[in-house]
């Protein structure tokens, strides 16, 4: 567990919804929770450097098999104690049954804690495949509707798939279980990471047209490593744009160049996501501040009406 010092600050209670009402763009940023001390007092540092850029909220996310849950929850009390941030905790069905989902959230709302991102979540390691425990769940739109139907009131969040879940058996089939975790609860969706904004367009089309109305937020992952973003997207199912990849492949060997290039196809992105009507960016930081600093400073020098 992260040990630290922490003043008491007065907490303003908000639900991520209420925050996305309010018509001003959001931007919030995504971390996972560090195994060691030295390794959460660096973060800590990361989210104090990002502080100033003002997030609208920031999440944490749950290991495979609930293997960082003490770290997430932990975490995010943190976040909001010292730096007064909104936070969003992630949760996922992975090696639970109800009455241990249950305990989590209610230490989730003892740590003041409002909003949660419930996930069916990745098999461990040692698995090829999700397995539902013996009184657990096996979709997130059950984990959804149990924590709506609650004692516990949080905000509950959803994740989406322009390009489809891997699991999924069509895009059709995508949106169709997109729908039943609306129908469930989930009150705003968060993108996996994509790198043509024309999927996310696409895809937005696709949940309007089913009926799906709640605010879909892009999540955007600035590339900063080639090996890192090729392994990331084969593992969740993205793709990148060949001449992006092309370019990407002729840079390996400069990882500035890497840098420079993925930042800047990133802020091209949330430029163009924003101009045409997303209501925010959900940045996956990799822990990192370099990059996101960069580039949301980019975007409210070109967008001054967002400073």
């Amino acid at each position: 567990m992260i040990d630290l010092a922490l003043a008491p600050l007065f907490i303003f209670i908000m639900r991520i919804r209420e925050l996305l009402a309010t018509g001003n763009p959001s931007f919030s940023f995504e971390f996972f929770p560090p195994k060691t001390e030295e390794g959460g007092h660096h973060l800590l540092d990361i989210i104090e450097s990002l502080r100033d850029l003002r997030p609208t909220y920031v999440s944490v996310t749950y290991g495979a098999g609930g293997s960082t849950r003490d770290l997430t929850i932990d975490l995010v009390q943190r976040i909001k104690s010292r730096f007064g941030i909104e936070t969003m905790a992630h949760l996922t069905c992975v090696g639970s049954h109800r009455d241990e989902l249950a305990a989590t959230l209610s230490r989730l709302r003892e740590s003041g804690i409002h909003n949660v991102l419930a996930l069916r979540g990745d098999p461990p390691k040692n698995q090829t495949r999700f397995e539902r425990v013996d009184g657990g769940f096996g979709y997130a739109s059950e984990l959804t509707a149990f924590i709506r139907e609650g004692k516990w009131e949080f905000c509950v969040a959803g994740a989406c798939y322009p390009e489809k879940h891997t699991e999924a058996t069509s895009l059709d089939a995508d949106i169709e279980n997109l729908k039943r975790k609306v129908e469930a609860g989930a009150e705003f969706l968060i993108t996996q990471l994509f790198f043509d904004n024309r999927r996310y367009y696409d895809f937005v089309q696709r949940a309007r047209t089913a009926g799906i109305g709640v605010p879909i937020i892009p999540g955007i992952m600035p590339i900063t490593n080639v090996d890192q973003v090729e392994r990331f997207t084969k593992m969740c199912g993205a793709s990148i744009p060949n001449p992006l990849l092309d370019e990407l492949h002729r840079l390996r060997s400069n990882p500035e160049a890497v840098l420079s290039l993925g930042v800047a196809h990133a802020t091209a992105q949330c430029l163009d996501l924003l101009q045409r009507g997303a209501l925010g960016i959900h940045f996956y930081t990799l822990n990192k501040s370099a990059a996101t600093r960069t580039i949301l400073t980019a975007i409210r020098t070109v967008l001054p009406a967002l400073r």
